[in-house]
């Protein structure tokens, strides 16, 4: 008996071991949510906004690595999408976003909600189809997620309202090869002439990015025999707990010092699974050897001696039974010493110093990561608060940490935290999050409260777009007063909403309000007053810009007292 083109989709999605959608229901897209009500197997989990239903499958895809659905209904629904889809593009998570579509004889007349989706999803999705026929569905299905799965990124159909209801005679083919991508592994004459430069070099670091997660034991392993520090990309923060002895930290501006003079100290780096696009912290002497799947991106950020176009799992089981053990462990010792002392100067920074009257931000990110629960995943936004996080939570190592990587959007991390909640809903999903970035997508603590996803936000309230402000200061300029704002009262928000709310406005509150937000039953905000004027720590802050951040104060102090 043949089955709806909706019918067929949802069945092939429970197969994959899909277990929600995401989106905003509508009337192209009624077949489809009527298939999931029947079908059982799927949870339809509407949101209040599209773009948090493309986000919420994004922090699933980016978390898991498995496939993750979003929907969006004609016309303004499908656009909507767009804007959080581009969190999967960026971070390489395989999702499927389904448009509804307007009716085949009424596409060309400039009908209601009418579109091209062909034209709005060609830079986001690497798979992007507009589905003619019922008897095309299978196919073109099994394509999109193949696409996704293959390349990592978003797959798009479009499915018009007289086709998603339509009838097709067959299922989708050759479920068995629907899956994540397999591991590549590099040819032995490059792993040869790497063991060879290895093996002739003194001091040795390894650079680890995202490539590296499911094959950290081996790289530990390698550093382990080579005497070699590890630094790590903020995306790959997560992967070791902060106080492992060859985890010495992050580099540029999301970490530290002692990671980025290793790097440049180093004979040989040995960079592993990653593209990360700030060169300018990159070593510029050293040898490189640069190990990375995807073949285009060996050498585009710094010069390289040797690429090896691989996995780094396989890349570096082959290294360990080739390279020479090294004995002399002052290089890593050096760079330990040199963490040391920067984690002394970061804790100090945090502490939750009685006289003051203000909030620090680097309080609140280190307390916030003490307290937290041993599993936890953080949803960190994007802005001043990536710094705050970035460099003082020290994470354990069940923990996770989720971010825009790459996309670096703000306003994007409740809509990732709903989708993690959502899949794991007894684990303990904190968002990070400024004030600015908070509003931007305020009705998806909606969703939190309707869904019952247990989710705790903390809003880190400057009152302003922290990061332009700092960029402000950092060109001399004084802040532009676009970049303050008012705010409501985020606790009373979240309260009105259904869900808990608490505020913090001094230092002797903090940890009291941390501890209520972190046991609150269900979703729950945590309004924290911090100090505007608080600058992170860089490492190797350059005078001319301890110059222009003091003569943007000046100006700022001159422009007030004009204003008095």
């Amino acid at each position: 008996m043949s089955a709806t083109v909706a019918e067929i989709l949802i069945d092939t999605l429970c197969q994959l071991g899909v277990r929600q959608i995401f989106g905003v229901v509508g009337d192209a897209l009624n077949p489809l949510t009527d298939a999931i009500r029947r079908d059982k197997r799927i949870e339809w989990i509407g949101v209040r906004h599209e773009e948090g239903a493309a986000l919420a499958a994004a922090g699933q895809a980016k978390l898991t690595g498995r496939l993750a659905v979003c929907c969006g209904t004609t016309g303004p629904g499908a656009n909507h999408l767009v804007a959080g889809l581009y969190e999967a593009r960026k971070d390489h998570a395989p999702v499927l976003a389904i448009s509804g579509g307007v009716p085949a004889a009424r596409r060309g007349t400039d009908y209601l909600q009418e579109n091209a989706p062909e034209l709005l999803f060609r830079d986001v999705a690497c798979y992007s189809q507009i589905v003619t026929s019922a008897e095309q569905a299978p196919a073109v299905i099994h394509q999109a997620i193949a696409q996704a799965y293959a390349q990592r990124g978003v797959a798009h159909l479009n499915l018009p309202a007289d086709i998603i209801g339509a009838r097709a005679s067959g299922d989708v083919p050759s479920l068995q090869t629907l899956r994540a991508r397999p591991e590549l592994s590099p040819a032995a004459e490059t792993i040869q002439a790497a063991a060879d430069l290895i093996n002739a070099a003194g001091s040795i670091a390894i650079f680890a990015g995202q490539g590296c997660r499911g094959a950290i034991d081996e790289v530990l392993a390698l550093a382990s025999k080579l005497q070699a520090p590890v630094m790590h990309t903020f995306r790959a923060k997560d992967m070791v707990a902060y106080d492992h002895p060859h985890w010495i930290g992050g580099v540029g501006l999301i970490g530290g010092a002692p990671g980025t003079d290793a790097l440049h100290a180093a004979e040989l780096v040995l960079m592993l699974g990653s593209d990360y696009p700030y060169s300018e912290f990159l070593p510029t002497r050293s040898q490189v050897i640069q190990i990375d799947e995807r073949g285009f991106v060996l050498g585009r950020r710094a010069p390289v001696t040797l690429g090896i176009t691989g996995s780094v799992a396989p890349a570096v089981r082959q290294l360990l039974q080739q390279v020479e053990g090294k004995t002399d462990s002052g290089f890593l010792q050096q760079a330990n010493a040199d963490r040391e002392r920067w984690n002394a100067k970061l804790d100090d920074a945090a502490q939750v110093k009685r006289h003051h009257k203000k909030i620090k931000p680097q309080t609140l990110a280190r307390r916030l990561s003490d307290l937290a629960d041993p599993a936890a995943a953080f949803v960190v936004d994007t802005g001043v608060v990536t710094l705050w996080c970035g460099n003082w939570i020290r994470q354990r190592g069940g923990q996770r940490i989720l971010a825009s990587f790459n996309n670096a959007a703000v306003g994007t991390s409740l809509g990732q935290a709903n989708g993690i909640q959502a899949l794991e809903r007894e684990r303990q999903v904190v968002v990070a999050v400024g004030d600015g970035g908070f509003t931007m997508l305020l009705g998806e603590f909606m969703t939190s409260v309707e869904h019952r996803l247990p989710v705790k936000v903390v809003v880190f309230n400057n009152r302003e777009w922290g990061l332009v402000h700092l960029e402000m200061e950092e060109a001399g300029m004084p802040a532009f007063s676009g970049s303050e704002f008012p705010n409501p009262d985020f606790a009373a928000f979240a309260r009105a909403c259904g869900g808990h709310g608490y505020t913090v406005r001094t230092p002797d509150e903090l940890d009291q309000g941390l501890q209520e937000l972190l046991a609150a039953p269900g979703p729950a905000v945590l309004d924290v007053f911090i100090d505007p004027d608080e600058l992170p720590v860089m490492p190797h802050i350059k005078m001319e810009q301890i110059w222009r951040f003091g003569l943007a104060k000046v100006r700022e102090s001159l422009i007030a007292m004009r204003g008095a």
